[in-house]
């Protein structure tokens, strides 16, 4: 669907998805956002979830005739679920979901990154107010059962997938993103599992962690494929060659200081179609949340939905 179906010069009607798990200066800025919004002449309807899969059966009940945005407002995680929603309601419904804004209220905001937002109460209002929806392609992450989710960051296994799979919510909402570093230091104390086999579009490679991504940046603004676009259904898959301390921070130094850069323990290699093999029942996380075990297979999804950008 055109942007022009956004009914230029009308104030948009909004269906806001809401994680009230956000508290303090997040809470202020949604409170600042959905005024600013309200100044604009926006109509909104907020709701709130209340336990993990409301975000998506909202985002999968949207009106098109009554809503022109869905807003997902929460983490990377909560618009996950409203991406997982919308494209649902593309497939059961045979008609176009309502583009997708994102009001940031997470750890990392990554999606909100690539979007070209940043954390101003006014920006994120103007962008949701009037900024432009684009066709962006998703990733897709399938289990050996054929259950799956689409993600629009990134799809990890090995060392990233553990770390995340170990978080304690509890710890993560006392300190943010010092929970991940936590669970790095642990993970990185443990056994090293054994070598992943990633077969990409039919080349094998061999890797002790692999990033499939759909965007370029990791963790926050950290670039790790700068290639990557939202808009290109070509996936780059980000592979580590080694997994043991030594190199885990170095990679994680060179990435935080955007010194990543490919060389015989790093490289990035692009294509539609993933399978990703290893120790049985390891975990695949995607957009910061664990989805799958693997095996799995992971693949393109062209022009999945629209979201709005700042332009």
């Amino acid at each position: 669907m055109p942007d022009s179906q956004l009914r230029p010069g009308a104030p948009r009607r909004l269906l806001v998805i809401y994680n009230p798990t956000a508290g303090g200066r997040r809470r202020r800025r949604f409170e600042a956002v959905l005024a600013g919004l309200a100044d604009r002449g926006c109509q909104m309807d907020v709701r709130p979830t209340t336990a993990a899969g409301d975000a998506a059966v909202f985002a999968r009940t949207a009106d098109p005739a009554a809503h022109d945005l869905v807003v997902a407002a929460g983490g990377d995680g909560t618009i996950n679920e409203v991406v997982n929603g919308l494209i649902t309601l593309n497939r059961e419904e045979g008609e176009a979901a309502p583009p997708l804004a994102v009001l940031p209220l997470g750890t990392a905001n990554v999606l909100a990154a690539e979007l070209g937002l940043d954390l101003d109460p006014a920006q994120i209002a103007r962008v949701i107010a009037e900024g432009p929806a684009l066709p962006v392609s998703l990733g897709r992450a399938e289990a050996a059962n054929g259950e799956g989710r689409a993600f629009s960051l990134m799809a990890g296994a090995g060392f990233d997938a553990r770390v995340v799979a170990g978080i304690d919510l509890r710890v993560k909402r006392l300190i943010g993103k010092g929970a991940y570093v936590l669970q790095g230091l642990y993970q990185m104390s443990r056994e090293k599992p054994p070598p992943l086999k990633v077969t990409i579009d039919g080349r094998i490679y061999e890797a002790a962690s692999v990033v499939v991504s759909n965007a370029r940046f990791y963790g926050g603004r950290y670039l790790l494929a700068p290639e990557a676009r939202l808009a290109d259904p070509l996936l780059h898959v980000c592979l580590f060659r080694h997994g043991d301390t030594c190199h885990i921070l170095r990679y994680a130094m060179a990435l935080q200081c955007g010194r990543l850069r490919q060389d015989d323990t790093f490289r990035i290699v692009t294509g539609r179609d993933i399978h990703i093999e290893g120790d049985p029942a390891a975990p695949l996380q995607a957009d910061g949340d664990i989805i799958a075990q693997l095996p799995v297979r992971i693949f393109a999804l062209p022009d999945a939905l629209r979201m709005v950008t700042a332009g």
